[in-house]
């Protein structure tokens, strides 16, 4: 009867994993287009910082959990390329080797680049490698993005002045700006 029930159990676990795994995504040939028409957005959804320096202040607040991820949904924070223009607006948490003070703009990644190389690849299993090198940024070596079939993305930034960040989320399409209806 005991091993009816643990069978039970882990049947009743697939089940649920497979239920919470298959609600998010997107159609693999989407995700194709998105990447060869180079218009596209990331969107964090998490951040997993190096710095053990962080990830110990993390580890000693209140109620936390003893993880080195943290939680950035709801902040907007994304990487937008659209062409020939890359916009980036997410933070850093880690060590700054040359910290620009009274200016917190700079110790983020906050940057429009219209400079910048991007190389793709795709492997066997369907997943794309993005390598965007920005010439126009000063603290930004190169940034590497996997793409998922799915449409989920893991984006990591090594900087010339800081230690690397890699960054958890999904990719979507670019909205269109509208514009201003006239009254």
């Amino acid at each position: 009867m005991k091993k009816y029930i643990s069978i039970l159990y882990i049947v009743g676990f697939l089940f649920i994993f497979q239920s919470c795994s298959s609600q998010t995504g997107m159609d693999p040939q989407t995700v194709t287009a998105l990447v060869n028409s180079q218009d596209f957005s990331f969107h964090a959804e998490r951040a997993n910082p190096t710095n053990y320096d962080v990830i110990n202040v993390m580890n000693s607040m209140p109620n936390s959990t003893s993880t080195r991820i943290l939680d950035l949904t709801g902040g907007n924070y994304s990487l937008d390329l659209k062409g020939d223009k890359l916009e980036a607006v997410l933070p850093y948490f880690g060590r700054v080797f040359n910290p620009s003070y009274g200016n917190n703009e700079k110790n983020s990644y906050r940057f429009t680049s219209k400079d910048f190389t991007v190389n793709k690849s795709q492997n066997k299993k369907g997943t794309w490698i993005i390598k965007i090198k920005p010439k126009d940024v000063s603290n930004v070596d190169e940034i590497v993005m996997e793409v998922y079939k799915n449409g989920k993305a893991f984006t990591s930034i090594r900087g010339n002045d800081r230690q690397p960040i890699s960054y958890n989320g999904y990719i979507s399409k670019n909205e269109e700006p509208k514009e201003k209806e006239k009254l």
